[in-house]
């Protein structure tokens, strides 16, 4: 029984206890706007514990939990910039992503739209984060307000009562009165609380993984990330498979490549292999990336090897040795990953190396782009059991794997609400920030409601926009 069996069992399971929870306890839940309230005393003797016994302490954390609220605000805000400009200006990227820009976050997710670049998104992961993130953020809201003496009505969980009636959402309910009566750094230590632990539970996670990776994984082969390719002038190329070109044009080239497999395009001094679709993603340059003629290339190999001809291999240098102890045109047998990291045996015919005659060649190559950025990068390599070129396996089975997605998925949510949190829109915390920082340098409650008003509508009207691209480019 796979994992998913398990998870959707599960699944069933829990809307079948919630349902129940629901039915018993209907006379306590209430609805406001689309969401089910159930309301209950649950926590509050301990935030005001915690509130009223660190205050000093939490004086402190107040002006950094602010400061990381603004970082947070600034930050948002450009990426709202890069997602516009990626979706408006960036068609290719658009039709890789697939997903509109905004999505909700649902089990299974990764998997309904095939993003293997992100681990898989199971419902027992969704309810343990949610439950983690959701407390631990209204937690801090209380217990900020608790240190600032603000009167907590009640804490509660929220329910979306729309097809499956789901736990969605903690909630700390304040006495908004109250709230609004108190200074503005009070009130803003109090929004940018829950941002806070948000942030705070996503570094303490990071270590839990770091931690957790060093002990449960350990190297178990080499991982490749590129062939070895040239950038070639269109002009220079003469011949493609029989059919001789002379300074051909893009259309040409394209008309005169195979639809299926490697294309063998001949330049003035070198061979170089192809696939069309690789060829089509070029369009518009004079310049084409095309691959050498490689036994890797020929053979697609995919991109772990774990062995060869059963000897481990842990490092790029046992791999180069191993590979250069055999003579070219030597048939060798690589133990490899598949798209379902399953190993199976792949028998390679080794090439001579262009710069060497008398040595093998495999040709693969060792290349880790830097011009993602900071975030695609951390992503990257957090998603990936790849570090430095090295490919890291569970030792304590399945099970490794799963702990380690769950921890990847909460550290990325985690930072994910934060930053979403703390954009100056009304339905966020971030949207009440925002007012009270702008009738704090204005002093006039009209300005700040009008820029707050403006603020909503413009990014209302930016999600409106990249939704446009979204359907033009992928439909």
């Amino acid at each position: 029984m796979s994992f998913l069996a398990y998870d959707l069992t599960f699944l069933g399971v829990f809307v079948i206890l919630l349902v129940i929870f629901l039915y018993i306890k209907r006379k306590n839940i209430k609805r406001e706007g689309l969401l089910l309230l159930y309301r209950t005393n649950w926590g509050i003797k301990l935030i005001h514990r915690i509130g009223e016994k660190y205050k000093k302490t939490l004086k402190v954390l107040s002006y950094i939990s602010i400061g990381i609220g603004y970082l947070l605000m600034a930050g948002m805000l450009y990426l709202v910039g890069e997602i516009v400009w990626l979706y408006v200006f960036n068609a290719n990227a658009v039709r890789a992503i697939k997903i509109p820009p905004i999505t909700p976050l649902i089990p299974y997710l990764p998997q309904i739209f095939n993003l293997n670049f992100l681990p898989p998104f199971y419902f027992t992961y969704w309810i343990v984060i949610i439950a983690i993130i959701a407390v631990t953020h209204e937690f801090a809201h209380g217990i900020f307000a608790a240190r600032n003496k603000i009167k907590i009505k009640n804490t509660g969980f929220g329910f979306f009562p729309f097809f499956l009636p789901i736990f969605l959402a903690a909630f700390v309910e304040l006495d908004e009165k109250k709230m609004a009566e108190k200074k503005t750094f009070d009130q803003l230590s109090v929004l940018s609380a829950g941002t806070f632990a948000n942030v705070l539970t996503g570094i303490f996670f990071f270590v839990i993984l770091i931690i957790f990776f060093s002990l449960a994984f350990a190297p178990a082969g080499v991982s490749f990330d590129a062939y070895p390719s040239a950038l070639v002038n269109m002009s220079s190329i003469t011949a493609i498979g029989n059919i001789s070109l002379n300074n051909p044009s893009y259309q040409q080239i394209l008309n005169s490549l195979n639809n299926t497999g490697l294309n063998e395009i001949t330049t003035t001094n070198v061979n170089y292999v192809a696939s069309k679709s690789f060829i089509i993603q070029q369009k518009g340059s004079s310049q084409l990336i095309l691959y050498e003629d490689a036994p890797a290339v020929r053979a697609n190999l995919e991109s772990v090897i774990l062995d060869i001809n059963g000897q481990k291999v842990t490092s790029t240098q046992e791999l180069a040795n191993l590979i250069h102890g055999y003579s070219p045109g030597e048939n060798v047998t690589f133990t490899v990953l598949n798209n379902n990291s399953e190993p199976y045996n792949r028998t390679i015919s080794l090439g001579q190396n262009p710069d060497n005659q008398s040595q093998s060649w495999l040709g693969i190559g060792f290349y880790q782009p830097s011009n993602q950025g900071i975030l695609a990068n951390f992503i990257s390599t957090l998603s990936s059991f790849k570090r430095n070129n090295i490919y890291y396996a569970s030792v304590i089975g399945d099970g490794g794997i799963f702990i380690y997605n769950l921890l990847w998925w909460l550290i990325i949510i985690s930072f994910s609400v934060a930053l979403v949190n703390m954009l100056p829109m009304g339905i966020f915390d971030g949207g009440r920030f925002f007012y009270l920082t702008v009738l704090a340098i204005t002093k006039k409650e009209n300005v700040a409601k009008w820029t707050f008003k403006i603020a909503t509508y413009l990014f209302l009207f930016l999600l409106f926009v990249v939704m446009f691209f979204w359907v033009l480019y992928v439909r």
